[in-house]
């Protein structure tokens, strides 16, 4: 079985779904909207991608894409703890830029500012793509923030470990693909849950009480509840929603009928189980 991840090799998505998918093939994507392609055109059978960190929040990508993509469903979430590393090529002693994935430097900001403040940097498609950059290009004076199977994997020499500012740093993966399966795993379970798309039926004083309503009163708990805009023009939004706990056949369905009652449209994303990673 082929599964897309976002890569290139050594990235934070490779090192989840190789734990995830010991045994399958894995083709790295030069991006999220890549991952979600090669899955919508039959190329791989799933692909993984990251959804959520625990400093930096939402990958919005993810998200716009998961509502974006028509019969695309998330079959298995994972969380993995993430160790951020600032390295350099072994032949230079010094650098004047430092290049990573966005979330890797947003992860950093604090350890930036209090030893490299004035440092120039830069934002790149993914954490192992800059390692590999810095190691292809010896004579540029660059230093990547990546993991250390990416220092391994490209031959650079980490100068400072750990540089995350927090250090309960986690990063939440997904796994989808186009069937609306439930795919269990043989790591330890955290939760259940069930994610939706809702867009309002239109922009209305208590609209949003109104949706959360039809949940309220069933005592079904959302443990996320997070407005993404829709691009077409202000003031337009979709809500991407958790309810935790297992996916009670009757009582869920009627609620997406009331949903849709009420003219909200709903786009069901999946019914899974998270797991814990090991680093």
């Amino acid at each position: 079985m082929k599964i897309a991840f976002l890569g290139p090799r050594a990235s934070f998505t490779q090192l989840a779904c190789s734990q995830i998918f010991p045994d399958d093939e894995l083709v790295p994507q030069s991006s999220i909207l890549d991952c979600f392609n090669a899955v919508k055109n039959g190329e791989v059978e799933k692909a993984v991608v990251p959804l959520e960190n625990s400093i930096e929040g939402t990958v919005s990508m993810t998200l716009d894409y998961l509502y974006d993509f028509e019969n695309i469903f998330i079959e298995t979430e994972v969380v993995m703890p993430i160790a951020q590393h600032l390295m350099i090529h072994p032949n230079n002693e010094s650098f004047e830029k430092i290049i990573s994935h966005p979330q890797a430097l947003a992860q950093t900001f604090h350890f930036r500012f209090y030893h490299f403040k004035n440092m120039e940097t830069q934002d790149f498609s993914s954490t192992a793509a800059s390692a590999k950059l810095v190691s292809e290009n010896p004579q540029e004076k660059w230093a990547a923030i990546a993991n250390s199977y990416a220092a391994k994997l490209y031959g650079l020499k980490i100068i400072h470990e750990n540089i995350q500012d927090f250090e309960q740093n986690h990063t939440k993966f997904i796994v989808i693909s186009k069937k609306r399966n439930f795919l269990p795993l043989k790591f330890p379970k955290t939760s259940e849950k069930t994610s939706l798309m809702i867009t309002l039926p239109e922009d209305h004083a208590g609209g949003l009480h109104q949706v959360l309503s039809v949940f309220a009163w069933r005592k079904m708990n959302l443990s996320k509840i997070e407005s993404r805009t829709m691009k077409k023009s202000l003031g337009n939004y979709f809500f991407f929603i958790n309810v935790a706990n297992e996916w009670h056949p009757v009582l869920s369905e009627n609620a997406l009928e009331e949903l849709r009652s009420i003219g909200a449209i709903v786009k069901f994303v999946g019914h899974y189980n998270e797991y814990l990673l090991e680093s």
